[in-house]
């Protein structure tokens, strides 16, 4: 499999995008009031999600990549609390979205794991070549 070129060749990006779209739709529907509540606060957090994808897609350490994958798994936790929200609330069905947003976590998560696990494989071989 060829390296992504763009933060766009990201799987999780495209899934977490996939969600915006999603979220977009669902609020649509909400009552007038919730524009700058709820509507506006759940667009907010689903936005941060690719975002900070596409922001740690360049960094080059760890350190910043993992806090921005962090950030943007924050974001999609609150955005599981606004889906049970917005269910109590009667403002529609959504569980499609609940489906989406698990597989955007199980995506992301993996994602994190193999960068963590290729930046340890990484430091394992430079760690065996250096003399000490």
């Amino acid at each position: 499999m060829e390296p992504a070129k763009t933060f766009e060749d990201l799987i999780v990006w495209q899934k977490a995008h996939q969600f915006v779209l999603n979220i977009y739709t669902y609020t649509q529907k909400f009552p007038r009031e919730e524009v700058y509540a709820l509507t506006s606060q759940f667009r907010r957090a689903a936005i941060s999600i690719p975002t900070n994808i596409a922001e740690g897609f360049k960094e080059r350490g760890l350190r910043d990549k993992a806090r921005f994958l962090n950030i943007a798994q924050g974001s999609l936790e609150e955005c599981k609390y606004y889906i049970v929200l917005s269910r109590d609330l009667n403002y529609g069905d959504n569980m499609q979205l609940k489906l989406l947003g698990e597989e955007v976590s199980r995506v992301l998560d993996s994602y994190y794991n193999t960068i963590v696990k290729s930046s340890n494989r990484f430091l394992s071989i430079l760690l065996s070549i250096l003399p000490f």
